[in-house]
């Protein structure tokens, strides 16, 4: 197993509602003191989303990116901050017409998702892999599209880190490594616990791992209550974990968690408590090979 172990904090996500949490972070103020308190909380990378400050919805609004980033960098210079680049692939088929895009799509094109990163040139950045059901609507990330957008990232120079939420996906990132389009071993993460995706289980974790290339670095999450559980197993894995608003709202059965922080407090006494050590920002820097 890793001597250090880093916690990746997802503060706010896309899909988590603020109905759903009286505390969800939505503003560039709260996110960025949120992701500032999981900071002091144990966490060294901060996986940033940025909602409509009015709406609560999500945005890919490059100013509220920006923000979000100098109110982190005004206070801590060494938290590892990790965009995302997943809205803009969701297509809801039209009930007429399945051809014609309907209500909630968000399909854009590769060079819109990634214009932040671009911009902004972040540590890291995630780029999914996924093509698969999602309710009653479809994520859609092909090759092609993949392909665009992870020479964009090269050009930042900023690491990637590649979200796998089955086995095909473990797949096309190797070709895509074989074909010099991503940098090998590469740093990934397993969404588990995802309908139709990956299941939150021990022997998932296992399979995922073996797939992954040769040295890789990787992390794994679960989804609900899926979240502590999979913290563990990932640890014990040899793996890093993830937690967050993005992907959990609740500390235990029934009781909301408070902040992000209270996540990462949790996941920190798992890790601990199995004998592993939480690493700093600058450990997490030295193992991602982040300047």
């Amino acid at each position: 197993m890793q001597k250090k172990v880093i916690i990746t904090c997802a503060i706010t996500g896309n899909i988590t509602r603020p109905d759903q949490h009286p505390g969800l972070p939505i503003t560039p103020q709260q996110i960025a003191e949120s992701a500032l308190e999981a900071a002091e909380a144990g966490a060294s990378v901060a996986h940033i989303h940025v909602r409509d400050p009015q709406t609560g919805k999500p945005s890919m609004e490059l100013a509220l990116y920006r923000e979000v980033i100098e109110r982190i960098r005004e206070v801590n210079r060494h938290l590892v901050i990790n965009l995302t680049t997943g809205p803009g692939g969701r297509f809801v088929p039209g009930e007429e017409d399945p051809k014609l895009a309907g209500p909630g799509t968000t399909l854009m094109a590769p060079e819109k998702r990634v214009e932040h990163i671009a911009e902004l040139r972040p540590d890291i950045c995630t780029l999914d892999l996924n093509t698969m059901n999602s309710g009653e609507q479809v994520v859609i990330n092909t090759p092609r599209n993949v392909t665009r957008m992870a020479r964009i990232i090269r050009s930042a120079g900023v690491k990637p880190e590649i979200e796998l939420f089955d086995s095909g996906d473990i797949h096309l990132a190797r070709d895509l490594i074989d074909a010099g389009e991503l940098d090998g071993p590469g740093l990934f993460s397993l969404v588990l616990g995802v309908k139709y995706g990956f299941s939150a289980t021990p022997e998932t974790v296992a399979y995922a791992r073996d797939l992954l290339p040769r040295g890789a670095t990787w992390s794994a999450f679960g989804i609900g209550k899926h979240e502590f559980p999979m913290v563990a197993q990932a640890y014990l894995s040899g793996g890093h974990v993830r937690v967050g608003f993005e992907d959990n709202l609740y500390l235990s059965k029934g009781v909301l968690a408070s902040s992000n922080a209270a996540l990462v407090a949790k996941a920190r006494q798992i890790v601990e408590a199995l004998g592993g050590e939480i690493a700093s920002a600058q450990h997490a820097r030295d193992i991602l090979r982040l300047a």
